[in-house]
């Protein structure tokens, strides 16, 4: 058993992920990994859908902790932006670059998918429209959706940054107190509907006849 992640999470987000590890395992000796339980019987094998994790939150907030604990936990492919910024342009942090590799991962990520191997994307989506837009493309792959949303306070918030910071100055960005505030005023909280899986997904954001569309907009060639 691992120990638990040290982020703080929602209630209703904890709920769910509770009750996703817990289900019964797959018998020992199938193909569990690909999400096919053998039968033998002579009929065609019950594939079991993928998950698509999704760690939704502001910087400091152990969204990678919580990904990299839902990796071993879930046998997930795990998809963290920054590594990959950080591995290409080192303290840079150009936001065409981000759209781009987030774009890229997210392809990764619905492939996949469709292999039948659990994801965990972990890019803090902020928005709704990118959670409905990820809702949308995971359910085209036939694959379910759990977003885990991971929240402190402000003070709890700065204090994870800057031991972070003084930690792994390599590894991270320094955020000032007015660009952590910035963050806040864009993001869109998720709503209870949206941790415990009932809400709907939203149509298209005018101007875009489908979800595919604007993921291509938004996250360049991360759809083929």
């Amino acid at each position: 058993m691992l120990v638990r992640a040290t982020d703080v999470w929602s209630h209703e987000s904890r709920s769910r992920y509770r009750h996703r590890t817990m289900q019964k395992e797959p018998p020992a000796g199938t193909r569990a990994a690909h999400g096919i339980t053998e039968r033998r019987d002579g009929c065609r094998p019950r594939v079991t859908a993928p998950t698509l994790f999704l760690t939704v939150g502001l910087p400091g907030t152990g969204k990678t902790t919580l990904a990299r604990r839902i990796e071993v936990e879930r046998q997930a492919l795990r998809l963290t932006k920054d590594e990959w910024m950080k591995a290409l342009y080192g303290q840079e942090n150009p936001a065409a670059a981000s759209d781009v590799i987030e774009g890229r991962l997210i392809r990764i990520g619905m492939r996949a998918l469709e292999l039948g191997t659990n994801v965990v994307i972990d890019f803090g989506l902020w928005s709704r429209e990118e959670r409905c837009a990820l809702r949308r493309a995971a359910a085209d792959v036939g694959a379910e959706v759990v977003i885990l949303y991971c929240t402190v306070t402000a003070a709890e918030q700065r204090r994870r940054l800057d031991e972070r910071l003084a930690r792994s100055p390599h590894d991270t960005w320094p955020m000032s107190d007015d660009e952590l505030a910035g963050y806040a005023a864009t993001f869109d909280v998720p709503t209870p509907a949206e941790l415990d899986g009932s809400d709907t997904i939203d149509e298209p954001p005018v101007g875009f006849a489908t979800w595919h569309e604007w993921i291509a907009s938004r996250w360049p060639r991360a759809l083929g």
